[in-house]
């Protein structure tokens, strides 16, 4: 623990896994006060971190490149097709973190390939457009598009008719809540997953204050994203920005929610879930306490984090098995 900066770092009951205290550590330790984020760099940080920490491909799972045909937009996607198939289980649709500004196909590409094998179901991963260059709705309009085309494709590739889920970490976790509720009286999915999600950027919980400084995800990147994100005087309420603004959770797709312990988004993810669950929503919740934000894309960071993605895998498996 010497290395990871002394003492185990303990909030609200919870202490931080040593692998992720001493990243933490190095981070803080390299932070310059004040100093600007710079887009360029985040972006290539983060790609370095995934390939660092991303873990080895996994077998059995046959990768294709697909484009979607959007309104304006070919959407580049990456289709997870497992060999040993199960015909009952529901195709997903993933998109992957990043608060729509930075990620990659690449930081999800481990998790996609574990569900994909352990589902027996094809998983198709979403390359979005990314802000700021192409600034909200633009990257959930690419998402709409994609999940639309896999719920029309999925017979294709052995997945049930006309059905998907849809699935995500952090922003992709709010990609998905939101297309869940603007698709649910129409083409509904069968499940939403909802990993560590932003769904709430009018959030004042206790979790954005005690955990603003926890690696990665601090109040000042939070700034960052929402400011590359979004035009300026946006309206935080929109569901389409915060999905927990939506007064009726009645009828949504079963849910599978899950947060990281040491992240500022844990409480209202958490909160999200006892909303879905008061409406009657089926809705599975876990806190992941010694983990922090984006661990799905850093599972060889730590022991806990592979354990906590092969957990995820595994129940998102069943549940996707479990749809029809």
């Amino acid at each position: 623990m010497k290395a990871s900066g002394g003492e185990p770092r303990t909030v609200r009951g919870m202490t931080l896994d040593p692998h992720f205290q001493f990243l933490e550590a190095q981070a803080r330790a390299r932070a310059v006060p004040g100093q600007e984020i710079n887009l360029e760099q985040f972006r290539a940080a983060t790609e370095a971190g995934s390939e660092l920490f991303g873990g080895k491909p996994v077998s059995g799972v046959r990768i294709e490149k697909l484009y979607i045909t959007g309104r304006s937009h070919s959407v580049p996607t990456r289709l997870y097709l497992p060999t040993v198939r199960n015909n009952t289980a529901a195709m997903l649709v993933y998109f992957h973190f990043g608060g729509g500004v930075v990620g990659s196909l690449e930081t999800a590409n481990r998790f996609c390939s574990m569900i994909a094998k352990e589902a027996g179901a094809p998983v198709l991963s979403v390359e979005y457009r990314l802000a700021p260059e192409y600034k909200f709705p633009v990257g959930l309009e690419d998402c709409i598009a994609a999940y639309q085309w896999a719920v029309d494709n999925a017979a294709r590739y052995g997945a049930p008719v006309g059905k998907a889920a849809v699935g995500g970490d952090s922003m992709g976790g709010n990609f998905s809540a939101v297309i869940a509720q603007q698709f649910r009286k129409t083409k509904p999915p069968v499940l939403q997953l909802l990993i560590y999600p932003g769904v709430d950027f009018t959030s004042e919980t206790p979790s954005m204050h005690d955990f603003a400084d926890a690696w990665p995800l601090t109040a000042e990147v939070i700034d960052f994203f929402m400011k590359q994100y979004l035009s300026s005087n946006p309206d935080f309420t929109d569901p389409r920005i915060s999905p927990n603004r939506t007064q009726d959770l009645r009828g949504l797709a079963p849910a599978l929610v899950y947060t990281a312990g040491f992240d500022m988004l844990q409480d209202q993810g958490a909160a999200y879930a006892d909303r879905l669950r008061d409406a009657g929503v089926k809705t599975t919740y876990h806190c992941f306490e010694s983990l922090p934000h984006g661990f799905v894309a850093f599972p060889k960071a730590a022991p806990a984090a592979e354990a906590a993605i092969r957990r995820i895998a595994s129940e998102t498996a069943a549940a996707l098995q479990g749809s029809h």
